[in-house]
């Protein structure tokens, strides 16, 4: 779509050194989003792609996602072989079931910061205990919590003039054993649930979260394994009913309902001797 009130679009700047935002600019990424609908506030966008920030960093403390990084080139990572939560990542990009166009735009950072209750990275990143980089006007910087970040249906923690730089996902979530479960009202629909469960390297602790049926994400941690009451007590007890999304796409009951059903099955999944974690 023709963005008909845009009046320019600047690169940005140097690493570091975001170009000066003002009321009326929006950062442009992928801009899948950003072009599918008019944007009558906005009249200036400012390109990312200047920066040239590394899509993808590897290290001994875990994985780095630049907030740039296309779904292409995250799917298309090699990851270490010890990092078994790494399937999670084509999981949650086939969860976008968008074509091969979208995925060669569409970028990480976007998806979290477009902020819907649906978005698969957003389910990535919180349910691995990732942590969002944001550079602030003042060229400052402070972390968030992924699973902190998204506040609500297209809301988020960004003041005016942030940018969300990078997520960095721990080493010690990557070397978990996960369960992924994903429904939705038609075959190639928006998802209507989306819940990851994990086991602890270290510990054996077992973390369920609990995505797209809900407006923002909520993570539930437990010890060990929790028993069947125990964790129905608490879904119950940490997911009012009016936390659960409502939309075209499902009725609350209805995502409550395979909400509570998915977490058993991801409690029984973790619970065999397979699904046990190992340090």
């Amino acid at each position: 779509m023709d963005l008909n009130t845009i009046t320019s679009v600047v690169e940005a700047g140097a690493p570091g050194e975001p170009a000066m935002w003002r009321p009326g600019d929006a950062w442009l990424a992928g801009g899948t989003w950003l072009f599918s609908e008019p944007q009558p506030r906005l009249r200036r966008l400012i390109d990312l792609a200047g920066f040239g920030w590394q899509p993808l960093r590897i290290d001994e403390r875990g994985l780095e996602i630049a907030a740039t990084c296309t779904l292409t080139q995250l799917f298309g990572a090699v990851m270490p072989l010890d990092w078994r939560a790494a399937t999670l990542i084509g999981d949650c990009c086939r969860a976008l079931l968008g074509s091969f166009k979208i995925w060669n735009a569409a970028t990480v950072g976007g998806n979290l910061c477009l902020s819907l209750p649906a978005g698969p990275m957003i389910s990535l990143t919180a349910s691995l205990d990732g942590t969002c980089t944001i550079w602030t006007p003042a060229r400052g910087e402070r972390q968030v919590a992924c699973v902190d970040f998204v506040t609500g249906a297209q809301h988020n923690v960004l003041e005016p003039g942030e940018l969300l730089r990078s997520i960095t996902l721990p080493v010690s979530a990557l070397r978990c054993v996960t369960a992924f479960r994903r429904i939705s009202l038609s075959p190639y629909g928006r998802s209507a649930a989306l819940l990851i469960g994990r086991r602890s390297s270290d510990d054996g602790s077992f973390i369920l979260t609990v995505t797209a049926s809900t407006v923002r994400p909520v993570q539930l941690s437990f010890p060990d394994l929790p028993a069947p009451a125990e964790l129905g007590a608490a879904l119950e007890r940490e997911i009012p009913l009016d936390l659960y999304h409502s939309d075209v796409h499902g009725a609350p009951a209805w995502r409550r309902h395979m909400t509570v059903e998915f977490a058993e099955e991801i409690r029984r999944e973790l619970s065999r001797p397979n699904g046990a974690c190992h340090g």
